[in-house]
């Protein structure tokens, strides 16, 4: 075999078409996310419920999200990659459908779960997909249809939320959902390339009853840790406790099942993979809390709408683009250690104006501030998914994708979870504006710190030669 992900191959033009039609399906299900958790308020006030009441149409998308992703490689595999890509789209537009014509909270509730369930398979499929169809020739420039929409979907998010949420019936922030789901149907339908069945992939019963518990007692301890007690409420602690023994068990079991487990875990020995899931995992402390902390300083700091917040988000979003569009490029040539280590050092630097703000003026350098932080996010974290899936056989693509993406569902809310405790703690003691000013630019100084956590592995990363040699490898042992 010439690659390491041998099967069919596409042309580059087959494979940018595909590159699109899947961009489009990861986006609208990422986006969901962000534009409900902007609404939440709305919806209180529409059901005249209680907040702990309506945070569960977060929360129950996020543990249905979850649960889902240890069994998309299996399903990958049985029915094969496209028509499980179909089938997540499918599942996830009646969930939207069904959440826009809700009546009752618990009914929204419920259709949010099954638009979870939808969701949650359609970016570890969607990353199989590109990887088989791409190969690891192509795998960088491939990647951008799941890097990009990643990183867009929180900022367009807000702004899309902010709209939706001031002008029109809080339905539409589902409803929105339902033609770009038809859409995407069709041409998936039409573009995406058949993929191998493997009719004899018997269900891991035994992994998927320690996985998707485990992973689902995670995310809802994670979800109980922003109170005031944070990761100290037993909610919180002990849900966390019980699905750490459960993964532990899993690992132990997979390394014993000779590769048949729901998800090998033999996969992270990989370095490339290893090594960018745990930087991945780690980036979780400051790449994805500061989606939660920066609109929340210019609502509470500096009293702006929601509309207007999703507004001052768009620098991040053109700064991400720039490096997709033109630094990439750029840097193709660069070890990626020197990329990825890079994108490090702008987030840290793109968080200071926010750290030594005031609760007014200096709105250029906060938006300046953005830019560098969407410059340094896509340096950040699209060259480490590309060297993650790299190192993966053909066959090894849809269950190492869900490997990823657990590891990046579970990683990015603890990161989350710790920076909103350290917010909330400081926004306890704040009895004036300043006061809350001060907690604000005390938490940006912590996300600076955690910014820097990623950089102790980043020379762990393989270099070119390296990742090289571990395809030959594995292709000579297929």
């Amino acid at each position: 075999m010439d690659e390491v992900m041998t099967g069919p191959r596409v042309s580059d033009r087959q494979l940018t078409v595909i590159g699109v039609v899947l961009a489009l399906g990861a986006l609208v299900t990422l986006l969901d996310t962000t534009i409900v958790n902007v609404a939440l308020h709305r919806l209180q006030t529409e059901f005249g419920s209680s907040v702990a009441s309506t945070q569960w149409v977060s929360t129950g998308y996020l543990l249905a999200f979850v649960a889902v992703i240890p069994i998309s490689g299996w399903l990958s595999e049985r029915i094969g990659a496209r028509n499980a890509w179909l089938l997540a789209i499918a599942v996830f537009l009646v969930g939207s459908a069904l959440c826009g014509i809700a009546g009752t909270l618990p009914e929204l509730v419920g259709f949010r779960v099954l638009q979870g369930l939808g969701g949650g398979m359609v970016v570890p499929i969607t990353m199989g997909l590109m990887a088989q169809a791409a190969g690891p020739q192509r795998l960088e420039r491939a990647m951008i249809a799941i890097a990009l929409p990643a990183a867009l979907g929180p900022i367009l998010g807000s702004v899309l939320g902010g709209v939706i949420v001031e002008s029109w019936s809080w339905h539409w922030i589902f409803l929105v959902n339902v033609p770009v789901c038809v859409v995407a149907l069709v041409l998936g339908y039409r573009v995406l390339p058949f993929a191998a069945v493997r009719r004899e992939s018997h269900f891991d019963v035994p992994g998927f009853a320690l996985l998707t518990p485990g992973v689902v007692a995670i995310a809802y301890g994670i979800s109980k840790s922003s109170g005031r007690d944070g990761f100290g409420a037993s909610a919180a602690w002990g849900p966390l406790m019980g699905g750490g023994v459960l993964l532990v068990v899993f690992a132990v079991y997979s390394l014993r099942s000779a590769g048949s487990s729901l998800i090998d875990v033999r996969v992270f020995a990989r370095k490339s993979f290893g090594v960018g899931s745990l930087i991945t995992f780690m980036s979780g402390f400051s790449l994805y809390a500061l989606t939660l902390v920066v609109p929340l300083y210019y609502q509470v700091v500096r009293g702006e709408s929601v509309l207007a917040t999703g507004l001052l988000l768009i620098p991040q979003s053109v700064g991400t683009m720039l490096y997709f569009g033109l630094v990439r490029k750029l840097t193709a040539d660069l070890d990626g250690r020197i990329v990825v280590g890079g994108g490090v050092l702008l987030m840290a630097i793109g968080v200071l104006p926010f750290a030594l703000s005031h609760d007014h003026g200096g709105t250029v350098l906060l938006l300046a501030g953005q830019f560098v932080l969407g410059l340094g996010f896509g340096a950040a974290t699209f060259p480490v998914l590309s060297l993650a899936l790299a190192g993966l056989s053909h066959d090894e693509a849809p269950r190492g994708s869900a490997a990823f993406s657990i590891v990046q569902r579970v990683g990015s809310p603890i990161g989350v979870a710790v920076v909103s405790t350290i917010l909330q703690n400081r926004l306890n003691d704040a009895a004036s504006a300043h006061d809350r000013l001060v907690a604000f630019t005390g938490t940006f100084w912590w996300v600076t710190a955690f910014s820097a956590i990623p950089l102790l592995v980043v020379v762990f990363l393989p270099a070119r030669a390296d990742l090289a040699e571990d395809e030959a490898a594995l292709a000579a042992a297929g």
